[in-house]
């Protein structure tokens, strides 16, 4: 069976969906507030997409460049409460649908009810990471 990673086509599906997940992070005045470099958002595209990429059956790359994931930790310096949850979900969910789009090309041969459960898969994944990064609940 395929890994969800070999499903999607590889690497460049992650990527553009990094890439449009920036776009809409870009736009959000409070998601935007929470990255160090604002200006260059480059590096944590990256990183998002070898991250989702090793998580969903991809080469190990995240980890060989930064360790161990340790997601709540790397997010711990920053207040992630509701409102950023919910704006972090909204921009993912809008870069998901967007690169999972049958007009993107970025799922090939896959058939409406695939493209469906893949979006699904990675949807449930997303939402359950954004709960499980919320560190400030007030």
């Amino acid at each position: 069976m395929a890994s969800l990673y070999e499903t999607v086509g590889g690497q460049p599906f992650f990527d553009e969906l990094a890439r449009r997940f920036y776009e809409e992070v870009r736009s959000d005045e409070v998601l935007l507030a929470l990255y160090p470099d604002p200006e260059d958002l480059g590096p944590a595209a990256e990183r998002l997409a070898l991250f989702l990429a090793q998580y969903w059956g991809g080469p190990t790359t995240y980890s060989d460049r930064r360790g161990h994931p340790r997601l709540r930790m790397r997010h711990a310096p920053y207040r992630i409460g509701g409102d950023e949850r919910d704006r972090w979900l909204r921009a993912v969910t809008t870069a998901l649908a967007a690169t999972v789009d049958p007009t993107a090309g970025h799922l090939g041969e896959l058939d409406a009810a695939e493209r469906s459960q893949v979006e699904r898969q990675l949807l449930d994944y997303l939402t359950m990471a954004a709960d499980h990064l919320v560190n400030d609940p007030s």
